[in-house]
């Protein structure tokens, strides 16, 4: 006898079949706790094509203002500019889950009922997060929902249902929540063909299509949207968020073994406006019973976490994101100047340092095959110098922070003499009489010549270090960190398991875990850039810069 989750899996995939989904070369089933439902192998295909869904079944914007029960309502908030396209999305799924007679029930029901992302994260649990940025960004977000639901969402969802024929029916935030999660833990960008998204292109390409043959130019592939092969598609498509049933179940690998593909034609699939599932070069023939993966980008713990719920240990991906708050720089001497200086040359106050970059620094753990420390030599030091003083340094190939952001920094942290000389030299290349502007460049130049090094790369030090601190200030060191994930015995803590004071070892739940497996990380990366930045400045100081 069926379980009552295979019987909801059993309904679900006749619901795939019943709307057109091809499922060639592979099953969707239950992978693990952690996973949930997951995309495995099956029948072997010759062509690599696994999993064709029609784009008519996916769930976006364009599909909602289409739909009868919320058209009128939705397209005129659309038009009126009341809500953006994924607002759309978002109550759709909200107001699905919750009718009595809803076509995507079997759909919708597949989804848990609960998430890991941090918005779910009881207050202990957020506490694990305190000094990671995900802490400050999970209230930020988690009230604006909440504002979000409360201003639009609860009354339209409501009235939408009344108009359905449910009277008695409260929407809650937590069902908003829910839709949420299944957003962002689900939805794709993709590349529908303009003659599918508009009637006017359409008319367009069926009459192109009586002209011309289809060629295989006509397969839309994302990942090379940008390539001259591919530049008269990207004119012709349109990017469309929105969720693709069947292939959102796929799960995410730094190695996958799938891609999803759009085809415009059916030249691959024999279906057009299809979207579908590719097996990787070489992978024609998977085992059977193999799990199928694709990516979901070069994403960071800290993305992963926030957006989809689940962290990866040891993220080839991983990055530590820096910042100057704007408003401190109101506080610092000169504030005026300095702040108008930033804007002419459109300062970054920010800063996105992945882990690769590692590789090219002063320390580097492991130098790929192949590559040198040339990589930042032609982006670092503006070499540009009106008294031909200031010299490049010795370090520029081994500098791994953006010069954007150094120049920023350098303009934050100059000295009065510093600033002085900056206007003078910005003077003198406008003219006596101001005519001519100087450029972002010529200010960013202008600033090296008078500032160097040394007093940006104190305060990306001093930056690095507050960082630090606060990640230690509730969680302890990386290294205590280290420590509860090596005596933690399992990732899900049994229903009747207790921790006693006497047992070594202890259990985490999966929110902490990932919570440990992320702040861990951004200790470390936090720890290695300092180091760099110590590097830098040490050098920058014995150099005169």
């Amino acid at each position: 006898m069926e379980s009552p989750e295979e019987s909801k899996l059993h309904y679900f995939l006749q619901w795939l079949q019943v709307n057109g989904v091809q499922l060639r070369g592979c099953t969707i089933k239950y992978c693990d706790s952690n996973k949930g439902l997951g995309v495995f192998s099956a029948d072997s295909v010759s062509d690599g094509v696994l999993l064709v869904v029609p784009l008519n079944l996916a769930i976006t914007a364009m599909s909602v203002r289409q739909d009868p029960l919320y058209g009128s309502e939705c397209g005129a908030m659309c038009e009126g500019g009341e809500v953006d396209e994924r607002f759309l999305i978002l109550l759709f799924l909200t107001v699905e889950r919750l009718r009595r007679n809803s076509s995507w029930k079997p759909y919708l029901d597949m989804f848990p009922t609960t998430f890991t992302n941090s918005l779910w994260f009881s207050d202990e649990e957020l506490l694990e997060l305190k000094g990671t940025p995900i802490y400050r960004a999970t209230e930020v977000q988690k009230k604006s929902l909440q504002s979000l639901f409360h201003e639009k969402v609860k009354n339209l969802a409501e009235k939408l249902l009344i108009a359905d024929g449910d009277l008695e029916r409260e929407v809650t935030f937590d069902d908003f929540l829910w839709a949420n999660s299944v957003f962002w833990t689900r939805a794709q960008n993709i590349p529908f063909p303009q003659s599918y998204a508009s009637p006017e292109a359409q008319e367009k390409q069926d009459s192109r299509s009586r002209e011309n043959e289809p060629s295989s130019n006509d397969v839309l592939k994302p990942e090379e949207c940008g390539s001259d092969n591919y530049a008269r598609q990207q004119e012709e498509t349109v990017w469309v968020e929105g969720l693709v049933p069947g292939i959102d179940f796929c799960n995410h690998d730094v190695k996958p073994l799938a891609q999803w593909l759009v085809d415009g034609t059916g030249l691959v699939t024999g279906v057009p406006f299809s979207m579908y599932l590719l097996s990787a070069a070489g992978q024609n023939t998977l085992e059977r019973g193999t799990e199928i993966s694709i990516s979901y980008g070069n994403k960071g713990n800290e993305e992963l976490l926030f957006l989809y719920g689940f962290v990866m240990n040891d993220n080839p991906d991983d990055y530590l994101m820096i910042n100057y708050p704007g408003e401190a720089v109101q506080d610092v001497s000169f504030s005026e100047q300095k702040t108008q200086l930033l804007e002419e040359q459109k300062a970054v106050l920010r800063c996105l340092l992945p882990r690769g970059l590692l590789n090219h620094g002063f320390f580097p753990p492991c130098t790929p095959q192949g590559e040198n420390n040339d990589k930042n030599s032609s982006s670092q030091v503006c070499s540009y110098s009106w008294s031909g003083q200031r010299k490049s340094p010795s370090y520029l190939n081994t500098l791994v922070f953006p010069e954007d952001f150094l120049t920023a920094l350098r303009t934050i942290a100059m000295k009065e003499n510093e600033l002085y000389q900056v206007v003078s030299l910005l003077e003198e290349l406008a003219g006596p009489e101001g005519e001519r502007q100087p450029s972002d460049t010529d200010v960013r130049a202008a600033l090296w010549e008078a500032c160097g090094d040394s007093g940006a790369l104190q305060l990306l030090v001093d930056r690095l270090n507050m960082r630090l601190m606060d990640l230690e200030e509730g969680t302890g060191t990386e290294d205590s960190d280290t420590e509860l994930l090596e005596k933690a015995q399992c990732t899900e803590v049994p229903e009747d398991c207790k921790r006693t004071e006497n047992n070594d070892c202890h259990f985490l739940s999966r929110n902490r875990w990932s919570s440990i497996v992320y702040r861990r990380g951004q200790k470390q990366l936090t720890r290695l850039f300092l180091k760099e930045a110590e590097q830098a400045l040490e050098l920058a100081l014995s150099e005169g810069n």
